[in-house]
């Protein structure tokens, strides 16, 4: 089932973003705080954007999650204002992690060029435990996201993935989503709205 985010998901969601973050496995442990990841990729969506955060529930639980920003710029500009002091109160000590995931919780917005700007404003994140994927609900909750494109009147969503997340970017080119060519560690995928309706 896939429903509309609330409050008391967030614990789960933040579990389930630690035990997603290694190419879709486990990482815990692997950077010096385990918080991180959710503190970067999840909590400021669920934060801000609340509207545009979908659940996907398994016998009731928790069991994956898309979050997004329909205006990537304005979103940014949100973030830097309302969720960089409170990432920077959490993790003060930046020389003991790695520098791209500081930068990312401060609110540094990737630069794609203007093109992606224009063409792909929307951006999302997305998280399936094991026992949710190939169920059609990574499908469902991109499905979610295209409605609200749609309705939003969005020209177009992106993503940026790792490199090395094969079965990820197995999934993504079946739904049709493009490489932009624009990514430098990174893959950077876009779509039209319409296609995942």
């Amino acid at each position: 089932m896939i429903r509309a985010y609330r409050p008391d998901d967030l614990p789960a969601l933040r579990r389930i973003c630690l035990l997603t973050g290694d190419d879709g496995t486990d990482a815990t442990g692997r950077y010096p705080d385990d918080g991180l990841l959710p503190d970067a990729f999840l909590e400021p969506y669920a934060t801000l954007v609340p509207e545009t955060c979908w659940v996907a529930e398994l016998e009731g639980r928790p069991a994956g999650y898309l979050v997004a920003a329909l205006d990537t710029a304005a979103f940014f500009e949100r973030w830097r204002d309302e969720w960089t002091p409170v990432f920077r109160a959490r993790h003060p000590h930046r020389e003991s992690g790695p520098e791209w995931l500081y930068d990312v919780g401060d609110g540094e917005e990737p630069r794609y060029g203007a093109a992606v700007a224009e063409r792909y404003p929307t951006h999302f994140h997305i998280d399936l435990l094991p026992e949710a994927q190939g169920r059609g609900t990574g499908r469902a909750l991109l499905r979610q996201l295209g409605l609200a494109a749609v309705a939003a009147r969005v020209p177009g969503i992106h993503l940026s993935m790792s490199p090395t997340n094969s079965p990820a970017r197995a999934f993504y080119d079946r739904l049709g989503f493009e490489d932009l060519g624009v990514g430098r560690d990174s893959v950077v995928l876009g779509i039209a709205p319409a296609r995942l309706v």
